[in-house]
């Protein structure tokens, strides 16, 4: 396995050994004891599934507050996304910033996403599923969102047209958001 830090503290691209064939392939997308010998220590406790038809499709940036926060292990098992996490943890010295990362069902990369940071993704290419564990269940009273095209970010997505959900058009810039996260 091989852990790669990304330029935000935390946020980690997770590549687990893939072996291949004239089959296909086979790889451990987690296996709690080596991912905790690498220093991954989550107690996942619900996996997510969700599929988007269209390229372009963006979901977030989604968060919940705590005592409900949530650290995500996702990847894209169809497809492939575009994927990314942004600091909201108030202190921090990259708080504001983000990464983008490409997760597809070629490269079987997958991005740990901790908690204090906001998360979503816009897919690459129609017919996208993505996967993702996170350590703790949700909870609708504590789910939150930063509007995804919020000037003070610039997030430089892969699309200029997009297919969001109602919920995620109407989500306030990181200055107004609501965010118990300190570092």
């Amino acid at each position: 396995m091989n852990i790669i830090q990304t330029k935000l503290e935390g946020v980690l691209i997770v590549e687990t050994d893939v072996f291949g064939d004239h089959r296909g392939f086979f790889t451990e997308c987690y296996c709690k004891p080596k991912f905790e010998a690498a220093g991954i220590a989550h107690d996942f406790v619900q996996d997510n599934h969700s599929y988007s038809a269209e390229a372009g499709t963006l979901r977030g940036l989604h968060y919940q507050l705590a005592p409900y926060a949530q650290t995500k292990l996702v990847r894209a098992i169809a497809g492939a996304i575009y994927d990314v996490a942004v600091d909201i943890r108030k202190g921090s010295a990259t708080y504001g910033k983000w990464v983008g990362v490409i997760l597809s069902e070629s490269n079987k990369r997958q991005l740990l996403v901790p908690k204090g940071f906001a998360h979503g993704f816009c897919t690459l290419t129609p017919h996208t599923q993505v996967m993702y564990k996170v350590d703790q269940i949700y909870s609708k009273d504590h789910d939150r969102g930063i509007l995804w095209s919020d000037p003070s970010l610039a997030i430089d997505w892969p699309a200029t047209k997009v297919v969001l959900s109602d919920k995620d058009k109407t989500h306030p810039p990181l200055s107004d958001a609501d965010n118990n996260f300190r570092v």
